[in-house]
Parts: C-alpha cells; structure tokens; sequence
C-alpha cells in the first residue's frame, strides 16, 4: 500500500503543488526557488524509493475505477521508473541552474510553475496504463512548453512558440483519434485489456499511423522536425528541458510503451517507421553541420539522436529495446549538459553565433570541461555512456534481422562526429572573430555557482553513467524482458 501512495504522490505532488510557487514567490523569490527545487528533488527522491522494489522485479499497479472505460491507471514497471529517475534527475538539475539563469528576467513565478507542472505532467505520462489519461497529460505538457518556448514574450518568439504548439496539438489531435479507433477495436482504453484483446500485428494500420503523427509531432521526428529548433528562443534551462528532460522524449517513450508492450504494430508499419527516422537522422545531421547558431546545431542533434532512440524501440528485440532505454538516460544527462553550457556561453559572448565566437577554451574553462565530457557522451566515445548505448542500439538492431537499416545508421552516427567537433572548434579553439566584450562574471572561476555546478554535474555524471553502464543495463533488461513478457 505504501508503494500504490508514493506512485500517486510522483505524479501529482509536483503538480498540486506547482500552483503554490506564483504564490510564494511574492512574498519571496527564494522561498520559491528552493521550494522549486525542492519539488523537483522529492519528485525525484519518490522515484528512488520505489527503486528497490521495482528495480528487484515487482510491478506496483494504482487502480481507480471511472465510468466509460476511462479508468485512472498507475503503473511503475522497471521501464517507466527508469525514465522517470532520468527526467526527475535532470529535471532538479536544471530548476537549480534557473536560480542564476532566470534571475535578470520578468515572468519567474509563472516559470517555476509551468516548469514543475512539466515535470509532473511528464510522471504522469511514463506511469498511466490508459490511453485517455495519457492524452490528457500530454495535452498539459504542450500548454507547457508553449508558455516556456514564448517566456521572453517577443512578437517572433511567440510566433515560433505558437507554431510549436500547433504542430505538436495537431498530432495529439490526430493521436487521439487513434487511440479511440484501438479503444472501440480492443472495447478499452486501458493497456492490460488492449493487449489482451488485440493479437499481434491485427491492431487496425490507420490507428496506428494517426498515433504516430502525434507521436513524431511531439518529438520532432521527420518531417514535424523544424519546430524543436525554433524552439532555441526559449531561455536555455527551458531548451534542456524540452530536449534533454521532458518534452521530445515523451514520444520516444510513448512509442516504445505502445508498440512493443500494448499492442504490436504490422511489418509495413515497422518498414516505414525505419525509413522515417532514417530521413529524421540524415537530414537533421546534414542541418546541424551547417547551422551556425549553437543552439540550433545542439537542436538538430537531438532530431538525430532521438533517431536512435526510436531505432531500439521499433526493432521490436529485447536487446536493442535496453539499449535504447540506456540511451534517454545517457543522452538526456549529455544534451541537458550541451544546452545549459550554451546558455553560459550566451552570457560570455552575448551571440548564439558560433562564426563569432572562438578562443573560449580559456576563456570559460569549467564550461569547456563540461562540453566535451556531454560532446564524447553524445558523439558515442567510450568510455561515456553514449558509446555503449548507441553501439548496443545498432548491434540489437542487427541481431532483430535488420543488418541494413543498423548499416545506415552507423553511417549517420558519423554525422554527429563531424558536426560535434565542427562546434566544439568554432566555440572553444578557432582564434576570436572580431571585437567583442565578455562578461566580467564567475562563468570564467569558479564552479560553485549554480550554472558552473549544473554543467560540471550533469558532465560528471555522463561519465559515470558509462563507468557504471553494466549496472545500468541489467536494470534496462530487466525493463526490456518486463515489456516483451519474457518475464
């Protein structure tokens, strides 16, 4: 019973009490940031509690019976608390390096709240086991991110935020008349029953192509791609949130718990899934090698990684389906790591061109330290958790029977290679372009301040993610045995 509470308390804590931090933060703007950061880290705190029992093999189920089928249901599996540890983790990292960040800028009470109703949105997501309640909380992280994506409230950047938020609400709209087509097909809306009452491959080819538009909306997969990096207007801390945290790898995860766990899509539906996020992965690759804005480079990667992630997940093997459960926590710890390191380099040279920049390896050196530790993780060089994500993600797909589709991802692996390095050189090594004034601040010495600590953190971690990545993939096994039934 203690574990059906703490599995309620994930989801709604921080979203009940998200509403209370406009209020605090009048009295008191520090109040509010630690009461800020201190929801997230409980958030985070109620996932590690489960850990034990999860991660040992358990399933912990919250029922509630409502009319119509549309039952409130909670289901924490080792392959929803392993996503939400990684969201909740990264998500209190970035809340803290918002205390600098977010300080200058008007509109922080409503920052604060949307960002913790995100998170608790995002819990809400990865633990429901019915499809209308799942709809209901992906809605609630689109309103989110409109409102953060438009923080700075300039005519363009609301221009872009709105086109964000169209594109991905058409796919939820397209999305849920897929799930009620599967609903009225298996008479429920809830997972268990949807399972059991369609047989593999019989689920209708239409549903599951609506869903996929909603799925590919939100995460920013060909060819719904060009929102995520217009979306680089947001604040930087947002930019992680919505890359690295929370918002595109709602789909991935999405798409992984529908289509292996609940039902089985046809052959011809996988074919095409391959050949959609093969385009996603070349043509965001080729964008991001010739992008001279820092925060759309790092945009158009995480087009291209998510690639990958999807690449596990619709190879339908248990292998690659671990592999590419390591892979959300490795790259949301790496990209998450890239972005705010972006938002500090903003500060220094106040331009997101990277033609503009160089010479910044001394410069900023905490800054540099923490880039190329998340830029190897994301590049895939051992020993970062990157490499043997993205390695075991292709071998799995090969061992499913699709060694052509892992030989063309191995060729677009190599784009992120070229377009890493491109950046890293342009920022950190090429010789200083023009006149320019750095700011005099601690960006430059010392690592305690919070937007030092948080890239130094997330860098530090990266790494021992990859130290400890055999640890880390009996835990992703466990996730992947536990969907395909194979315990």
């Amino acid at each position: 019973m203690v574990n059906e509470i703490v599995l309620i308390l994930i989801v709604t804590v921080p979203i009940i009490f998200s509403c209370i931090l406009p209020l605090i933060g009048d009295f008191s703007s520090n109040i509010r940031n630690i009461a800020a950061l201190s929801l997230a880290v409980i958030t985070f705190g109620l996932c590690l509690y489960l850990a034990p029992s999860v991660f040992s093999g358990k399933i912990v189920n919250f029922y509630y019976s409502l009319p119509l089928g549309i039952n409130f249901i909670l289901r924490a599996d080792a392959f929803a608390l392993f996503c939400a540890l990684a969201s909740s983790l990264v998500s209190a990292v970035i809340v803290f390096y918002s205390f600098e960040y977010i300080k200058p800028y008007k509109n922080q009470n409503e920052y604060y709240f949307i960002v913790l109703l995100f998170l608790g949105s995002m819990m809400g997501i990865i633990f429901s086991a019915n499809l209308i309640f799942l709809y209901m909380f992906w809605e609630m992280t689109a309103l989110a991110s409109w409102r953060l994506i438009g923080f700075f409230r300039k005519e363009d950047f609301v221009r872009r935020a709105n086109k964000a938020f169209m594109v991905t609400a058409a796919g939820a709209f397209f999305m849920l008349i897929g799930f009620i087509m599967i609903g009225e097909q298996a008479g429920t809306f809830d997972y268990q029953g949807i399972h059991t009452a369609i047989a593999p491959g019989a689920v209708k080819n239409i549903a599951v192509i609506l869903i996929l538009c909603g799925i590919f909306a939100k995460s920013a997969t060909f060819p719904f791609h060009t929102w995520l990096a217009d979306a680089g207007v947001a604040p930087s801390p947002v930019t992680a949130l919505l890359h690295a945290a929370v918002l595109v790898k709602i789909g991935v995860y999405v798409y992984a718990r529908l289509f292996n766990g609940v039902v089985i899509p046809s052959d011809e539906i996988r074919t095409a899934v391959f050949l959609i996020i093969a385009l996603s992965a070349f043509i965001s690759g080729g964008a991001a090698l010739v992008e001279n804005d820092i925060k759309r480079i790092i945009a158009f990667s995480t087009v291209s990684q998510l690639a990958f992630m999807f690449l596990g997940f619709a190879a339908g093997q248990p292998l690659a389906f671990a592999a590419s459960t390591l892979f959300i926590l490795m790259h949301s710890a790496a990209k998450a790591g890239l972005f705010l390191s972006a938002g500090i380099i903003e500060h220094e040279t106040h331009t997101k061109d990277i033609t503009k920049m160089g010479g910044l390896l001394t410069v900023i050196p905490i800054t540099a330290f923490a880039f190329i530790l998340c830029m190897m993780s994301v590049i895939g060089i051992p020993p970062l958790g990157g490499f043997f994500a993205k390695f075991l993600v292709i071998t799995g797909t090969a061992q499913a029977g699709y060694p052509t589709v892992a030989f063309i991802f191995t060729v677009a692996a190599t784009l992120t290679l070229f377009y890493m390095l491109r950046l890293f050189y342009k920022v950190f090594l090429d010789k200083p372009q023009g006149e320019r004034q750095l700011t005099l601040n601690a960006h430059r010495h010392s690592v305690w301040t919070p937007m030092n600590f948080s890239v130094s953190f997330l860098a530090v971690i990266s790494l021992i993610f990859g130290l400890c990545f055999s640890k880390l993939m009996n835990i992703a096994e466990l996730a992947a045995n536990q969907v395909f039934g194979i315990l």
